[in-house]
């Protein structure tokens, strides 16, 4: 069954403990000001893990430059990319979902479909340096994977000039992880829905639709363990921790259904689809630009064809 949605920064505070204030030599107005700044509850600590535009990014990425030459080459990239990223006339079309959802498989179908242009997050450019970042503290780990959907928006903004793109995985998933990790006990505890959190980043590109891979979880275990496939930090994290997985996949959900400012006539879709029902995926990715977008684009022979 599909249902269809309107789609729609937070790094680790260091919880120190403090003596008294009153103890110290400080004016009550300045301890209040201090007792203010450093009672920081849950939500603050996510706002703080999870970039909210570029410059913080950036400047994540400067202050552990020194020590990890990686998060150099990494700023030299973004600074090489444009700023102001513009989709071209070609439409843009988003994959999200866990490890062994099909992702792999659909993508590829529907690249083939569409003629369209296959990428993934991180993008290659970067991807080598992901077993690097993935062992370092959290702000920098979200740091890096933030950037990456800025190196990739770029590269989408390019190749949108010349045919579909299609796009395994973007900022929702680096922003799912996020929440869910951040988030501590039950998931009552995640943000409600209109909460700014799960805001698209203004400065970030915007695709014209997000499909959500979903399938059961005794599925996707055994098509993990049939692949023979080591565990990913996250993948590991949700066998473990039932209440991690519940967060993660509600976060995901949630961001999902989360309003976003519409895309020129239409707004940001999102569906959730079985991975078997391919032809249903891009039946209504049809459906969507033919009805609500009516966005001309010329092909390789120079014909004009609408979706």
């Amino acid at each position: 069954m599909t249902r269809a949605f309107p789609v729609g920064g937070v790094s680790f505070v260091s919880r120190f403990s403090l003596p008294s204030l009153k103890h110290i030599g400080f004016a009550p107005r300045l301890r209040a000001v201090m007792l203010r700044s450093c009672a920081r509850g849950p939500q603050d600590a996510l706002r703080c893990a999870l970039p909210a535009a570029l410059p913080a990014v950036c400047d994540r990425l400067r202050e552990c430059a020194a020590r990890i030459p990686e998060a150099r080459e990494v700023l030299a990239i973004l600074e090489k990319c444009t700023k102001q990223q513009c989709k071209g006339d070609f439409p843009i079309v988003v994959f999200e979902g866990l490890d062994a959802t099909g992702k792999t498989t659909v993508t590829q179908a529907v690249k083939d479909a569409l003629d369209a242009v296959l990428l993934r997050s991180p993008p290659a450019c970067i991807s080598q340096w992901r077993t690097i970042f993935d062992d370092e503290p959290t702000p920098i780990r979200r740091a890096f994977y933030a950037a990456g959907n800025y190196i990739l928006a770029s590269e989408i903004a390019k190749a949108s000039t010349q045919a579909p793109v299609v796009v395994d995985r973007y900022w929702h998933s680096t922003a799912a992880y996020t929440i869910a990790t951040e988030i501590n006990g039950n998931v009552q505890n995640l943000p409600p829905v209109q909460d700014g959190v799960y805001q698209w980043p203004e400065d970030l590109l915007k695709p014209d639709l997000v499909l959500l891979l979903t399938v059961s979880p005794e599925e996707r275990a055994r098509r993990l363990e049939h692949r023979g496939l080591e565990r990913t930090k996250e993948e590991a994290e949700m066998e473990a921790n039932s209440l991690f997985r519940q967060r993660y996949t509600l976060t995901r959900n949630k961001r999902m259904e989360a309003t976003l400012v519409p895309v020129e006539s239409a707004a940001i879709c999102s569906a959730y689809i079985t991975v078997t029902k391919i032809p249903l995926c891009l039946t209504f990715f049809f459906f969507f630009f033919f009805f609500k977008k009516k966005r001309f684009i010329a092909d390789k022979e120079g014909k004009f064809c609408h979706f």
